[in-house]
């Protein structure tokens, strides 16, 4: 026998290498190696299920999504890389016994060490951002794998912005393809930002001209673009608010206010950007514009915009 001093650390389990021993306040217990006193339980009246050591930390208990999957988070649910094996093993196991379907685990930086180990028990590689790697295993045996493709179209924005004199602005990039061209000012769209808001962002921008939306005017598509994604490219119809023009230095080399007849004939002009100016043309001559409208989707509740065609007036329905 032993004689053991504990700790004051009300209701917690202290772990010894052989020693396994249920503190209680500040007392002196008589415990043999590797067990328990039976009249020590009953005299201090501990509860049995406060010695039970493994809870439900063996397993990854994860968010369940309502396809029957589960997604767990390493930021949320961190493992030391010792345990990671055992408990991957026992979760699977879990959740297989359960009919789960969809696993996935996304691993931020600091639990990196956990990718080998999951690449090994069948997991595949899904998306990856600067500071984490999604992965995803498919359970089911008897079900064609359901799990969907990553993104993978680029979004776009041009701007045909045209002034009371009917001049359109045009501008040439600095870093370009071969033979830098006239064209309208425009990039990517940002996450979660609207393709309206990015054509004026992307104006502002690149010429220092503020905006207001007009019409949507067109939209053209492509594969195997940046990433080997497809591509889509939104042009919008813009109204400028002044038109003193502070190109970006960093990436514009030249910005100007053209004329229409002037940029439609220009040798230094794409096809597909006369075509948009065309456009524009179209609609004004036909009192037409493709209207934006805001609304909150009745079952998912998130916000969404529709874009619809209408005569160029203010009399615009609501979305349904």
């Amino acid at each position: 026998m032993r004689k053991l001093r504990l700790c004051n650390s009300d209701g917690k389990l202290c772990r010894c290498k052989s020693l396994c021993v249920f503190v209680w306040k500040t007392r002196s217990f008589s415990v043999s190696k590797g067990k328990f006193n039976s009249k020590l339980l009953l005299n201090n009246k501990f509860e049995p299920a406060k010695l039970k050591m493994t809870a439900n930390h063996s397993i990854f208990n994860g968010k369940e999504d309502r396809f029957e999957g589960i997604t767990v988070f390493s930021d949320v649910e961190p493992c030391e890389n010792t345990e990671f094996v055992e408990k991957l093993k026992a979760s699977l196991d879990s959740w297989r016994s359960s009919k789960k379907r969809g696993i996935w685990f996304k691993v931020h930086l600091n639990q990196c060490d956990w990718v080998p180990v999951l690449i090994k028990n069948g997991f595949k590689y899904h998306h990856a951002k600067e500071d984490y790697v999604m992965l995803y295993l498919w359970l089911p045996t008897q079900e064609s794998n359901n799990i969907p493709n990553y993104a993978h179209t680029m979004v776009g924005v041009g701007a045909v912005v045209v002034n009371n004199k009917g001049q359109v602005l045009v501008v040439k990039e600095k870093y370009f393809y071969k033979q830098s061209m006239w064209k309208l000012p425009g990039g990517y769209v940002e996450p979660g930002e609207n393709l309206v808001d990015a054509a004026i962002r992307e104006v502002w921008e690149e010429t220092g001209i503020k905006s207001e939306f007009q019409s949507l005017l067109t939209l053209r598509q492509t594969h195997h673009g940046m990433f080997n994604c497809s591509d889509i490219y939104v042009v919008v119809n813009l109204k400028p608010l002044a038109e003193d023009i502070e190109k970006c230095e960093r990436e514009i080399a030249e910005c100007e206010w053209m004329s229409i007849e002037d940029y439609l004939k220009h040798p230094q002009v794409h096809e597909l950007n006369r075509f948009f100016v065309s456009n524009f043309l179209h609609q004004r001559k036909h009192n037409l514009k493709i209207h934006c409208q805001h609304g909150i989707h009745q079952v998912m509740q998130k916000p969404y915009t529709v874009y619809s065609v209408q005569k160029n007036n203010n009399d615009v329905q609501e979305p349904i």
